[in-house]
């Protein structure tokens, strides 16, 4: 049985039909679930030798600590954001509620607690005061960067493992060794974008051009991609940087290769920039075009992307041809009526890969995550650690503008 908290009051609205079910009752049953906890603290007491004995939970309890604010006051007088972040902690839990009930066949039974955060530290440090989180085996969530430093110390002072699902903060904000980051942080991005460059294309051939306005939002790329090729992997390349792309037409090399790479995800700069490149392309200059995670979710010329043979990195990314991508929309719909969005995906993947690691290594489910790699739905799991820092997602995808779609390049 899944356990939901704080349980509020109805809401109006023809897409929330389900906060109005959630708030009156947040209450779906698995066959795989049950009731029974052992203490975290007696599992921590056990000597190393009896920990690597033991095969398997009889139980895996997990928190799922999410910003539903199902209070009235909120839902009725909220801000369109404060709806929206309802919405994604509805889809969220939602998938993630399947992914656990998928890997409820493996054999093992799951006690997932459902409790409303939010967005509130004060209700968070309420949670822990009442006991809601004691004998957790993980706690997924806070989804926002605040809630998750907030939750810090009381993870590591109970040795209770944190994921961190929806947040792109780099972990050394949160200095939590028990932080298990899902998203990949920045710095992963510009290391994919350079290892691309360095091994596709002929440093003697090839100037890298940085286009960064060093306006914070810009800087928050370009620092990490300037670090690449001045510093680390990347110095064996010709890097130049400019404040627009039109410093860049006027030293431009006609017989070099450019690799422009865009750290804005401002968009009238960024149409402006793509609609110089386009014709600087035309008039014979070569470009290849590198540009900000952002830029999947705005609405720009297909058309003009593929001609700067332009690629961005991301986190996720869905085929839709893909059965299983297929079946879970089917599933999803039955059981919501409604389309599954980007959140339930997210969702299934975490739900899916913490709930079958659990099953299969049991207590000591931890150690495995580097050696379990994972394809989800939309997000793919390769972790590596690090003793400060805790566990951090490094596997996420490089997309290509080609045939009016964006697929991944590798």
């Amino acid at each position: 049985m899944i356990l939901a908290q704080n349980r509020q009051q109805q809401l109006s609205g023809n897409k929330f039909w389900c906060v109005i079910f959630l708030s009156c009752f947040l209450l779906a049953c698995s066959p795989k679930v049950t009731t029974q906890k052992t203490p975290k603290k007696e599992e921590a007491e056990k000597p190393e030798a009896a920990v690597k004995a033991e095969k398997k939970f009889t139980e895996a309890s997990i928190a799922l600590l999410v910003p539903f604010n199902l209070n009235l006051a909120s839902i009725r007088s909220g801000s369109k954001a404060e709806m929206e972040k309802s919405v994604m902690a509805i889809d969220f839990y939602q998938g993630f509620k399947m992914g656990i009930d998928s890997a409820a066949a493996a054999g093992l039974n799951f006690r997932l607690k459902v409790l409303d955060t939010r967005d509130n530290n004060d209700q968070i440090l309420s949670l822990i005061k009442s006991g809601q989180l004691t004998g957790s085996d993980l706690i997924v969530g806070p989804v926002f960067p605040e809630g998750i430093k907030f939750i810090t110390n009381y993870s590591v002072a109970n040795g209770i493992p944190v994921v961190s699902p929806l947040a792109a903060t780099h972990p050394d904000e949160f200095l939590n060794p028990n932080l298990i980051s899902v998203v990949n942080n920045i710095d992963l991005h510009a290391e994919k974008i350079g290892n691309f460059i360095a091994k596709e294309f002929d440093p003697a051939k090839t100037i890298v051009a940085l286009i960064s306005t060093r306006k914070s939002a810009d800087e928050t790329l370009a620092i990490p991609v300037r670090s690449y090729f001045k510093k680390d992997k990347g110095t064996k390349f010709t890097f130049q940087e400019y404040s627009s792309v039109y410093a860049l037409e006027t030293a431009r090399d006609p017989s070099k290769q450019y690799i422009v790479i865009m750290s804005s995800s401002d968009r009238p700069f960024v149409i402006a920039t793509i609609d110089k490149l386009v014709k600087m392309k035309n008039n014979g200059m070569q470009i290849d075009l590198f540009g900000h995670p952002n830029w999947s979710k705005q609405n720009y010329s297909t058309e003009k992307l593929q001609l700067l043979n332009t690629r961005i990195t991301s986190s996720y990314w869905v085929d839709y041809k893909n059965p299983a991508v297929s079946s879970f929309v089917r599933k999803y719909r039955n059981l919501n009526h409604f389309e599954p969005g980007e959140y339930a995906f997210k969702g299934f993947d975490a739900g899916f890969y913490f709930g079958k690691v659990m099953a299969e290594h049991g207590a000591n489910y931890l150690r495995y995550l580097p050696s379990e790699k994972y394809k989800g739905l939309q997000n793919s799991y390769l972790f590596k650690k690090d003793d400060q820092l805790g566990y951090i997602n490094t596997s996420l995808f490089l997309l290509e503008y080609k045939n009016y779609a964006l697929n991944p390049v590798e």
